[in-house]
């Protein structure tokens, strides 16, 4: 299981790195031999090119709305309150909105069924609290407890 949040965010690095229409800066290939720009990690070119036809996806089926609400938060980098503002609604509704088209993109990448070159970084790690309190590690993902493990 993946974070979508955290697949959209690299997905929105990749894209604002990726938005203009000339000639690429970098040649086909050579993209992973030239240093990392500091800042949030991106996703690679293949993965990118796979969110985007999910996205496309969601431009087709649902309301464009959801579309804009992802590239306002995740292209563009806008908080969800300033989103928020600028449509001129509750903070409460944009994250319900930016859920549903997160949980979209989520279900055609699920049924799309193509492993990402990000997976091993955004998998979704299950850990009860025992053992997080155990390893006081930092676990890499979102961590998330079942009801039994809460009881713990």
């Amino acid at each position: 299981m993946r974070d979508i949040q955290e697949v959209l965010s690299r997905w929105g690095v990749w894209a604002r790195d990726n938005s203009g229409v000339d000639f690429s800066h970098i040649a086909a290939g050579f993209k992973g031999l030239l240093p990392q720009q500091k800042g949030k990690p991106s996703c690679s070119d293949d993965d990118g090119l796979i969110i985007d036809g999910a996205l496309l996806r969601l431009q087709r089926v649902r309301k464009p709305e959801e579309l804009d609400l992802l590239l306002r938060h995740y292209v563009l980098g806008q908080s969800k309150s300033a989103i928020a503002r600028d449509w001129k609604c509750n903070e409460r509704e944009i994250r319900r909105q930016l859920q549903v088209a997160e949980s979209f993109i989520d279900g055609v990448l699920c049924v799309l069924g193509v492993p990402l070159d990000m997976d091993a970084y955004v998998k979704i790690v299950r850990v009860s609290k025992a053992e997080a309190i155990k390893q006081k590690s930092r676990v890499v993902g979102r961590v998330q407890f079942s009801a039994a493990q809460r009881a713990i």
